[in-house]
């Protein structure tokens, strides 16, 4: 399922789908030109439709909203905890070849989870994240906020890491086997805005009670109309496909 989840990955990517028309369009040139011509145009067409940025801002925008903000002063003292998704900080060979964690584009779920910690002395965390790339053989995400967690001051005894899940789902079932862990208890779970439909719907699924927290958003609450960016669209596209994906795979597999 993991490998199958990587080879679907990679069909939410915009760009491989126009190089794939333009491959076709060479394997065409001679033999129908008129096709040829089409491809090629389709092709250009849909590069630069890429980056009109209000088309993806809609489909992201609809999974953000399915949950409510929470005010990051809320009072969370009925919760037994945090989890918190692994996916904000890096583990491939840039990671590697430095000491310091190395956070992407989705750094506000270790910032939240941090200000949570801060505000809240009570609240454990547990962090779940293995391996997730499919040839990774470096330090787990784990491993890298476990550096993030204790560079802020933070006791490691405050947060307990499950690393060996590669997968939403696998988050799930591998937390939930933590010592100690009662999952009917309260527990807010902190991940993306976007990413939060299919994190609740797999956690309640195997039996947590989950609320959502949600980080990270993309989008506000419209894009004007005016905003173009070719890298951020295709960026936007990849994110948007590869969530939909995601779902509808969770389901076919039962997971939702």
């Amino acid at each position: 399922m993991f490998f199958l989840g990587k080879v679907l990955g990679l069909m939410a990517q915009p760009l491989l789908w126009l190089a794939g028309l333009l491959f076709i369009s060479l394997w065409v040139m001679q033999r129908r030109p008129k096709l040829w011509r089409r491809l090629i145009a389709t092709a250009l067409v849909g590069l630069l439709g890429l980056g009109w940025l209000p088309v993806p801002d809609f489909g992201v925008r609809a999974l953000e909203q399915r949950y409510e903000e929470i005010a990051p002063d809320a009072d969370v003292s009925g919760y037994a905890g945090v989890i918190v998704l692994g996916g904000a900080l890096d583990s491939g060979y840039v990671a590697q070849a430095h000491l310091q964690p190395a956070l992407n584009d989705a750094a506000e779920r270790m910032a939240a989870t941090a200000a949570l910690l801060l505000r809240n002395p009570q609240l454990p965390v547990i962090f779940t994240g293995g391996e997730g790339n499919l040839l990774g053989s470096g330090p787990t995400e784990s491993d890298r906020a476990r550096t993030f967690f204790s560079s802020l001051g933070i006791a490691n005894d405050r947060v307990r890491y499950e690393s060996l899940s590669r997968s939403t789902y696998e988050n799930a079932v591998l937390s939930r086997q933590l010592p100690g862990v009662e999952i009917k208890q309260k527990w807010l779970l902190v991940t993306s805005a976007w990413h939060m439909p299919r994190s609740v719907a797999t956690f309640q699924k195997l039996g947590w009670n989950v609320t959502a927290y949600p980080v990270d958003f993309r989008t506000g609450d419209s894009t004007p109309w005016s905003q173009y960016n070719l890298q951020d669209g295709a960026q936007r596209w990849e994110l948007l496909l590869h969530e939909c994906i995601g779902i509808v795979a969770y389901r076919l597999a039962g997971r939702l």
